[in-house]
């Protein structure tokens, strides 16, 4: 059931557009005792939505992270260098499979042979339109690892090769502090095995 007649948009307004797009929007929304609120201001921010990948490689049993500053960790007073999966933002006519590839090349060197989807979800749904497709990605990672990115973008990417066990202990030990890679992680933790046997699989059957 579609609930979005159940909010009532009075205005929109572009507050700020840059790197980020700010609108503030004034509505009301159906309560749960079936009564509409009073009107209500909140500002939204969006920069499109993204898809990310946790390249794995099933015949060595590796993953490949990448790290790279971040300005909003800095901002939160964190280490702004940060451990993640690959990512890039989808552009208008792009699908999110096509984007995970290339990001994948982009900021590991690695070519993404098969994608399995782990989930499509909101980053932070109180403040952000932002969503995330989220993909495990089997790659070959013989030759995985060093540095990389998009110059004009300002892209300084380290591509690191960890063992899956090394990957999963570094969510479990704290060492990865942003939601993509901890989702995707904790998905890999539960989820390997089955993975690893059916990606061999298509190999030998292939």
């Amino acid at each position: 059931m579609d609930k979005r007649t159940d909010v009532d948009i009075i205005a929109k307004t572009t507050v700020f557009k840059g790197f980020f797009r700010i609108d503030r929007y004034r509505m009301r929304h159906r309560r749960y005792d079936g009564t509409m609120s009073d009107p209500i201001e909140r500002e939204v921010a969006g920069r499109g939505h993204i898809a990310a990948v946790l390249p794995v490689d099933p015949d060595r049993d590796c993953v490949v992270l990448v790290e790279q500053f971040r300005a909003g960790a800095l901002g939160a007073g964190w280490e702004p260098w940060l451990v993640e999966c690959v990512a890039g933002i989808i552009e208008a006519g792009e699908q999110a499979e096509d984007v995970a590839r290339r990001e994948s090349i982009e900021e590991s060197g690695c070519r993404i042979e098969a994608l399995e989807p782990i989930h499509c979800f909101l980053t932070t749904p109180g403040a952000l339109t932002e969503t995330v497709n989220l993909y495990c990605g089997k790659i070959d990672s013989r030759d995985a690892g060093g540095i990389f990115g998009v110059s004009d973008e300002g892209e300084d990417i380290k591509a690191r090769v960890y063992s899956v066990e090394q990957a999963i202990a570094l969510a479990e030990n704290g060492s990865i502090n942003n939601a993509i890679t901890l989702i995707a992680l904790q998905w890999l933790a539960l989820n390997y095995p089955a993975l690893r046997q059916r990606w061999r699989s298509d190999v030998r059957n292939s």
